[in-house]
């Protein structure tokens, strides 16, 4: 199989696979550049990435043409249902993940109560710290416009009345449009990377080559421009974040 771009037809194998993609399977659908998978271009002026219309969105935000088409289709079979899905985030360039993470590196923006910057002097576990949720800029899924966190960032919040309905119908219905929850418990199958995100889930048509481009491209020393970027290769951002995704959506 190959992946091709905007090919309603690569979905509907990838569906009745119930499956992913081996690596040998997937091509990415154009020539794809080290800085694009980390997020330097700006989604705004990229050929391929689209607006959101705020129907679908909680604010103003951009994603690739083909995951934009298929989260309508998702939206309107859920909606359907009585279900009501919402964007509340989309593609985070490079720029706008390092403003992110910075914050959250320097303390003017606490994590779990802490700031950061006077309590973890340390620098590797203050970015294992940041790194429960954040991903470190260059290394973000959602650099790609492939990634959408639906309706709160709260797993607690998918765990009863409302939230529990819309969770369970991701998990029933998300992957006929060929999403997946990247951010799973963690457990032995997934032992390392992100906190289980109930909100995090990814369009694998295109996500899933990108994730191999990654591992294949990428290197430690790759990540510069941002404080804390020397610690890149001490908590193998590679291995252990951008590779460290729920086993079914490799």
């Amino acid at each position: 199989m190959i992946l091709l771009k905007h090919s309603l037809f690569f979905t509907l194998i990838w569906v009745c696979s119930f499956g992913s993609l081996s690596a040998s399977a997937r091509e990415a659908p154009q020539p794809v550049s080290k800085a694009f998978l980390m997020g330097k271009f700006i989604p705004g002026k990229h050929p391929d990435f689209v607006k959101v219309n705020k129907r679908y969105a909680s604010k103003g935000l951009y994603l690739q043409k083909e995951t934009y088409s298929a989260f309508k289709a998702m939206y309107q079979a859920a909606k359907q249902q009585g279900v009501n899905l919402t964007i509340r985030s989309g593609t985070r360039n490079f720029a706008h993940q390092k403003a992110i993470w910075e914050r959250k590196w320097t303390g003017k923006r606490l994590v779990s109560g802490m700031n950061l910057a006077k309590s973890i002097k340390d620098p590797v576990k203050r970015a294992r710290m940041i790194l429960h949720y954040s991903s470190m800029p260059g290394s973000s899924r959602h650099h790609w416009g492939t990634d959408i966190d639906l309706n709160a960032f709260n797993n607690r919040w998918f765990e009863s009345g409302k939230g529990l309905k819309i969770y369970n119908w991701l998990r029933q219905n998300a992957y006929k449009y060929g999403f997946c929850q990247v951010y799973s418990k963690k457990d032995v199958n997934r032992p390392v990377g992100y906190d289980e995100e109930k909100w995090h889930w990814s369009y694998l048509p295109l996500a899933g080559a990108y994730t191999d481009l990654s591992m294949k491209m990428l290197t430690p020393q790759d990540f510069s421009g941002f404080k804390g970027s020397d610690t890149a290769g001490s908590i193998s951002i590679i291995k252990n974040y951008i590779l460290g995704v729920n086993p079914a959506c490799k």
